[in-house]
């Protein structure tokens, strides 16, 4: 039967439009990325003052800033997480790290010595890198084809907001030393505990509960009865298995999704840790420019992740390519004119700039709406804990590496965070799959070669 330009367009407001409801979980999902980034600058905005408090060496600084969200905290919930929320559902997750959160930053607010300050640092890193895949793919199991990235970019702006408040009260609150990071740790606990009261009245994704057998509906049907969903196995427990993460098209998938996040994420944690050290002593601005200037840097990101991404991100695979495109260029550019430019307060502007930007439009908010297309719904969050645990754990590694070479000169890490940002951006721009404005299970079918189920109407 033919389709009218009238079915079409209804079909197409039914696939974009986004509801009071839809908007209110994503907010309350994408809280884990605010807590996140924000997690990730209050220890870094703190580290100088704890090191002095507690007398810690350099050696103590560095494990502290790896054990915690930015790194190897966060990479290990993140698998633990990610693999949690394929077997058992994404709610149960979600509805109980906050409160391990929680405990985590209590830790350090009240730390009163050094195991104290490792192990809720520690603590913190685990539970938001649990929050993170679980979180993020309840947002894209729940948005409707033609909005699934804009959703996922206001998770995207939640994780540039987190920084801005916290380099905000860490500015307002610098006269008081320890005290005012404690106090902006515990800024983060009162929004986990009010972020975790108001995610009680969600309910678990529909496309997991679908895939997964757990609905009472579809349990008590008979077998033969059982829809096969499009793209999944008629046992959920085979689709779920860990095998299935290295086959076909899912590795295909992983390879994808982590070298584009791991090479930007490798520049991305260097600047949300680093900056502003990188700018009071390589570019000779004051520490409170300093700050200000990474302050900046967060709300361009946010800015662009709302004006450009969010509107655009689900108008067609030519627009994503075009974006991403412009924002690769920008990414590179941001660093790159640090290796024929003296490092000063110009160039500092131009790299806060640049890739602040560049960040909103090409950045981790593709590798969320990505992550959340490419793999089948019983291995989506374990994919992506896996991706996004090795990308932590490099950063990790990576991390113990920038201070050394940063007290030679800004150029030898200004090129190598020039390599890291071009390998991600051409595999982006490359190997782009084209999945714009499809439902999860239209994709999940086209990549499994499987028949796409004709769409019900109403």
């Amino acid at each position: 039967m033919a389709t009218s330009d009238e079915d079409v367009n209804r079909q197409y407001d039914e696939d974009s439009h986004v509801t009071g409801q839809q908007w209110k979980w994503t907010v309350l999902a994408g809280m884990a990325s605010y807590l996140d980034a924000g997690s990730i600058v209050a220890l870094a905005a703190g580290l100088a003052l704890w090191q002095e408090y507690l007398g810690m060496s350099s050696t103590t600084v560095g494990l502290l800033a790896a054990l915690g969200p930015n790194a190897f905290g966060a990479a290990i919930g993140a698998l633990i997480g990610g693999r949690l929320g394929d077997l058992f559902g994404r709610k149960r997750i979600y509805q109980y790290d906050l409160l391990v959160y929680g405990l985590g930053t209590l830790l350090i607010v009240f730390s009163l010595n050094l195991p104290m300050l490792l192990i809720g640092t520690f603590i913190v890193g685990v539970a938001v890198g649990a929050d993170v895949p679980t979180s993020l793919a309840l947002i894209g199991e729940f948005s409707p084809s033609k909005a699934r990235g804009r959703l996922l970019g206001l998770s995207q702006a939640a994780w540039s907001l987190g920084p801005v408040v916290v380099y905000v009260l860490a500015f307002a609150l610098s006269s008081y030393g320890v005290l005012g990071n404690r106090i902006v740790f515990a800024h983060l606990f009162v929004v986990a505990i009010v972020t975790w009261a108001l995610r009680r009245g969600m309910v678990e994704s529909a496309i997991w509960t679908a895939a997964s057998g757990a609905g009472e509906a579809e349990s008590t049907r008979a077998p033969e009865e059982q829809p096969e969903e499009a793209g999944v196995p008629a046992d959920p427990l085979a689709a779920s298995r860990l095998r299935n993460l290295f086959l076909g098209p899912t590795l295909a998938a992983m390879v994808f999704t982590a070298t584009v996040y791991l090479f930007w994420n490798l520049a991305a944690g260097t600047f949300g840790v680093f900056q502003p050290y990188i700018l009071k002593t390589l570019g000779t601005q004051s520490q409170a420019v300093s700050v200000a200037l990474s302050c900046a840097g967060f709300v361009l990101t946010l800015l662009a992740s709302v004006l450009i991404f969010m509107p655009f991100s689900d108008r067609s695979d030519r627009a994503r390519r075009t974006m991403w495109g412009i924002g690769a260029v920008l990414n590179v550019a941001s660093v790159g004119q640090l290796l024929i430019l003296p490092f000063n307060t110009v160039t500092a502007v131009a790299l806060v700039v640049l890739f602040g930007i560049g960040a909103g439009i090409a950045g981790e908010a593709f590798y969320k709406t990505w992550s959340q297309e490419l793999f089948p719904t019983m291995l989506r969050t374990t994919a992506q804990g896996l991706t996004f645990s090795v990308a932590r754990l490099l950063l990790g590694i990576w991390s113990f590496f920038v201070p050394v070479l940063a007290s030679l000169s800004i150029r030898p890490v200004a090129l190598i965070l020039m390599i890291f940002l071009t390998i991600s951006g051409v595999v982006g721009y490359f190997f782009m799959p084209n999945t714009a404005g499809k439902s999860l299970e239209e994709i999940e079918a086209e990549r499994s070669g499987r028949p796409v189920r004709e769409r019900a109407t109403v």
